[in-house]
């Protein structure tokens, strides 16, 4: 008899703002994308979480006037580096970008999975 893998706490990693030129609906469209995922590896049995999540109210909260300032600076990366700390994975999805790349990098570093795409998770159910 197979096993079923174990629910995973996967940290969703895509785009926020490459290739946006910051513009606000671009931007909720990079957020939309790493929401789909998660929704998808929540189905699959898994609690999906994103940085952005978590980051963007906090944000909000500190008075920051957009993407790249100051309170940016100090909070954006830094939540989801803490963040991936408690992960077990990441799944790396989307197009260039610099700081999903570096959860990857990190996540690989820490001895997590990283996944490519959405296939190569596997179910917990």
């Amino acid at each position: 008899m197979t096993s079923v893998p174990r629910a995973q706490m996967i940290l969703v990693a895509g785009p926020y703002r490459s290739g946006t030129g910051d513009d606000p609906r671009r931007l909720e469209a990079n957020v939309r994308a790493m929401n789909e995922a998660a929704l998808v590896l929540f189905r699959a049995g898994h609690l999906p979480v994103t940085g952005e999540a978590l980051a963007l109210p906090l944000l909000e909260t500190a008075g920051s006037t957009g993407p790249g300032d100051t309170l940016f600076q100090e909070i954006f990366h830094p939540v989801a580096e803490r963040l991936l700390a408690r992960c077990d994975a990441v799944l790396r999805i989307g197009g260039p970008s610099e700081g999903a790349d570096r959860m990857a990098d990190l996540a690989l570093a820490q001895g997590k999975d990283v996944y490519a795409g959405l296939a190569a998770v596997p179910a917990a159910r």
